[in-house]
C-alpha cells in the first residue's frame, strides 16, 4: 500500500527554496566582502587587475547558469540541480579556505564556485517560477520577497567575515584570517543543504520532468565530467585578462542572437512577449554596470576614503570594518522590500500597479539619486575621510533602485516568457548579468588608484568624479527607460491579449 505524499500551500513550498537560496547568498557574499581586499591586499594585485578579475569572475558566475538551466530542464532536474550546485559551492569556499597566495589555486577555488552557482542559481529562481506558475498577480510580490530573504543571508555573512577575518588576523597573524573567513562561508552551505534536506518533501510537487525520474547516474557523471573541464577553462579566463575579455563580448553576440533567432522562430503569440523581455533584459545589462560598483569602486571607496565611526550629535556608537559597508545594501532591501511588495499588491488591487517598464525607468532615476550622493561625498571630508552616514544615504537610494530593476529582472522573465523557454530563458537573463557585471569592472577601473598614492586627499577626488559621472548616467538611462514606455505598453497589451 503507497503512502500518499502531502502536498503544501504555495508559501511553505516557496519558504523552502527561498531558505536555501539565503545559505547560498550567506556564502557568496561572505566573500564577496572581501575577495577585492585579498587580492590588493593579500595577494599584491593592481586596483586594476584586482577590479577585472572580480568582474571576469562575476561574469562567469552568470553565464554559467545558461548552462545549467537547461540540465535542470533537461538532464538532472531542477531540484536536484539546486542541490548539487550548493554541495560544489561549498567545496569552492573551502578550496579558498586553504592558505595559498598561489593564483592558479585561488583562481580554481573561484572556478569551482562558478560551477556550483551554474547550476544552483537558475534552478532555485525556475523552482519559484514553478511554484506560482499561472498566478501573474503573486509572481511579482513572490519575486520581490524571494529578493529580501536571501538578503538575511548576504546581511549577516558581509558583518561577519570581516570580523572573523580581523580577529583571527589579530590573534594568529600570518593572514589566516582571510581563509578562516572563507571557512565559515563553507559552513554556511552545509547548514543550508542539511537545513533544506530535512524540508525536502515542501517540493514534492514542484519541478521538472527529469525531477520525476529515477537518477541516471550515467548522465550525473557526465555533468560532472564537464564540470571539471569549465573549471579549468574558468581559472585559465580569470588568469588572462585579454581571454576574459573576449569571452564576455562573445557571449554577449551569442545571447543576442539566440534572443533574434527565438523571436524570430516563434508563434505569433510569442513574439510580443519576448521583444518586451528583451528590450527589458537590456536595461538591466545598464542596471548591473552600476551594481557591479557596490563590489569594486565603492568598496575601494570604503577601504580608503570613509571613516569607519558611527557617531550621532558627537556620541560614538559603533565602527566598521571598510568591508562592512556593503552589507548596507541587503540591510536596506530587507527594510525596502516588505514596503514594495505591499504597494505592489495594493496598486494591484486597484488596477493601479505600475508596468514593470515604468518600475525600470523610476529605479534608474533613483540609483542617478544615490550616486549623487557619493559624487558629494568630498563635502562632509576632513582630511580625505568622509562620513560613514554618506554611505548609508547612498545605499539607500541606491538599493531601492536595484529593488525596482534588478529584483524584477526575473519576475520579468517569469512574465514575458513562455513557460517550455523557462529555464533556458532564466539562463540568457544570467549571462546578460554577467556581461553588464564585466562591463562594472571596466567602468570602475576608471577610478583605479596607483599603488603609490596612498593620501586620502588625493584618492577622494578619483573617487566622487567617477560617481559623479555614474550618476549622470542613470540619468541618461531613466531618459532612455522614459522613452520606451509606449512600446512596451503595445508589447505587453499584444502578449497578453495572445496569453
Amino acid at each position: 500500500m503507497n503512502t500518499p505524499v502531502p502536498t503544501y500551500t504555495q508559501t511553505r513550498s516557496f519558504a523552502t527554496v527561498a531558505l536555501i537560496e539565503l545559505w547560498e547568498r550567506f556564502g557568496y557574499y561572505g566573500m564577496q566582502a572581501l575577495i577585492v581586499y585579498f587580492m590588493v591586499q593579500r595577494l599584491g594585485f593592481e586596483d586594476t587587475r584586482a577590479n577585472l578579475v572580480w568582474s571576469a569572475f562575476s561574469a562567469l558566475v552568470y553565464v554559467s547558469p545558461a548552462i545549467g538551466g537547461w540540465i535542470g530542464d533537461k538532464v538532472l532536474g531542477t531540484k536536484r540541480c539546486m542541490m548539487l550546485g550548493a554541495l560544489i559551492l561549498s567545496i569552492g569556499y573551502g578550496l579558498l579556505a586553504i592558505p595559498s597566495d598561489n593564483t592558479w589555486q585561488i583562481f580554481s577555488a573561484l572556478g569551482v564556485i562558478v560551477v556550483g552557482n551554474g547550476l544552483f542559481k537558475p534552478n532555485t529562481a525556475n523552482l519559484v517560477r514553478k511554484i506560482y506558475e499561472g498566478d501573474d498577480s503573486k509572481i511579482d510580490s513572490a519575486f520581490t520577497m524571494y529578493y529580501m530573504s536571501v538578503n538575511v543571508g548576504s546581511t549577516v555573512s558581509m558583518l561577519a567575515t570581516p570580523w572573523v577575518k580581523d580577529y583571527v588576523n589579530a590573534q594568529y597573524g600570518n593572514g589566516l584570517g582571510w581563509h578562516m573567513a572563507f571557512a565559515v562561508c563553507s559552513v554556511g552551505l552545509v547548514v543550508g543543504l542539511f537545513t533544506v534536506l530535512s524540508m525536502r518533501q515542501t517540493l514534492h510537487a514542484v519541478g521538472s520532468r527529469p525531477d520525476e525520474l529515477p537518477l541516471d547516474l550515467r548522465k550525473l557523471a557526465m555533468v560532472l565530467g564537464g564540470g571539471l573541464v569549465a573549471i579549468v577553462c574558468a581559472a585559465f579566463i580569470l588568469q588572462y585578462q585579454s581571454v576574459a575579455r573576449a569571452f564576455v563580448y562573445v557571449a554577449g553576440f551569442v545571447v543576442l542572437g539566440i534572443f533574434a533567432h527565438l523571436i524570430r522562430s516563434s508563434e505569433a503569440s510569442e513574439k510580443a512577449g519576448l521583444m518586451a523581455a528583451l528590450i527589458l533584459m537590456l536595461q538591466t545589462v545598464f542596471f548591473f554596470i552600476f551594481y557591479q560598483q557596490m563590489s569594486t569602486s565603492l568598496s575601494l571607496f570604503a577601504l580608503r576614503n570613509v571613516n569607519g565611526d558611527f557617531a550621532v550629535l558627537g556620541t560614538h556608537l559603533w565602527t566598521w570594518a571598510p568591508a562592512q559597508f556593503q552589507a548596507l545594501n541587503p540591510i536596506w532591501i530587507m527594510m525596502l522590500s516588505p514596503v514594495l511588495a505591499w504597494a505592489y499588491a495594493k496598486a494591484g488591487s486597484q488596477g493601479k500597479d505600475l508596468s514593470i517598464a515604468g518600475k525600470f525607468a523610476l529605479g534608474f532615476s533613483i540609483v542617478a539619486i544615490g550616486f549623487f550622493i557619493y559624487g558629494v561625498a568630498g563635502q562632509f571630508a576632513v582630511d580625505g575621510k568622509t562620513s560613514s552616514w554618506v554611505m548609508i544615504a547612498g545605499y539607500g537610494f541606491y538599493s531601492l533602485g536595484e529593488l525596482l530593476v534588478g529584483g524584477l529582472g526575473l519576475a520579468m522573465m517569469a512574465r514575458y516568457v513562455p513557460a517550455r523557454m523557462g529555464g533556458f530563458m532564466m539562463g540568457a537573463y544570467f549571462v546578460a548579468v554577467g556581461i553588464s557585471q564585466y562591463l562594472g569592472g571596466v567602468v570602475a577601473n576608471f577610478a583605479s588608484v596607483p599603488k603609490d598614492v596612498v593620501d586620502p586627499v588625493l584618492t577622494l577626488p578619483i573617487y566622487t568624479n567617477l560617481f559623479t559621472k555614474l550618476g549622470f548616467g542613470a540619468v541618461v538611462c531613466t531618459v532612455i527607460a522614459l522613452a520606451a514606455l509606449p512600446m512596451m505598453r503595445r508589447l505587453t497589451a499584444t502578449h497578453q491579449a495572445h496569453n
